[in-house]
């Protein structure tokens, strides 16, 4: 099975400002969130129902969970989007992750997935990591669409996906990425690279 797209912020600097839409806020998780990340994810992703007993596994009964790095978009109080701070080690302090961006059916055109992303950024900036990476599917092009938007660049780790990001810039109406994507092997270190691509 092929491996999702990889794509990498390869530093956290001019990073815009967060302009929630008028009507929402923006908070980190607080014990009992736990049924509102399953029920924005259950209704973003599709597949089987999550319960809150899966968040725990999945996210906040994890070693890497970070609670100040946890975010959700609400309206009236009620979390409709979310995304996580995410590290691919306890020890990892110089690569972010961003991870699980969902926002719920009825919320979508607001731009919270947007939101939600850059609060996770700005959480990695100013807790003094290097830059940011995260993965995501081909078909996800409203996703894809707003993570280069916010300056994500994507990069190749495996075989196969220069021509699916091609297909992907193609069906986007953008400029091919390769002059991209060869700076970013440039600009990052050897040490961050190898991290951003394994």
């Amino acid at each position: 099975m092929a491996r999702q797209l990889r794509m990498v912020r390869p530093n956290l600097e001019d990073l815009p400002a967060l302009e929630l839409p008028a009507g929402y806020g923006m908070r980190t998780y607080r014990k009992g969130d736990e049924a509102h990340w399953a029920r924005i994810i259950s209704d973003s992703f599709g597949g089987r129902e999550r319960t809150a007993q899966d968040t725990e596994n999945e996210i906040t009964g994890r070693d890497v969970f970070i609670p100040d790095g946890f975010y959700f978009a609400t309206h009236r109080e009620v979390p409709v989007g979310t995304a996580c701070a995410w590290r691919q080690s306890v020890d990892e302090k110089e690569v972010g992750y961003v991870h699980m961006v969902g926002v719920v059916a009825e919320h979508t055109g607001h731009k919270l997935g947007k939101w939600v992303s850059l609060a996770v950024l700005v959480y990695f900036r100013d807790n003094g990591f290097k830059c940011s990476m995260l993965d995501t599917d081909d078909f996800r092009i409203p996703a894809i669409k707003t993570y280069l938007n916010l300056g994500f660049i994507p990069v190749y780790v495996e075989e196969g996906q220069p021509e699916r990001w091609s297909d992907i810039f193609e069906s986007l109406k953008l400029p091919q990425p390769s002059a991209q994507i060869a700076n970013v092997t440039e600009t990052l270190s050897e040490e961050l690279w190898s991290k951003v691509s394994s």
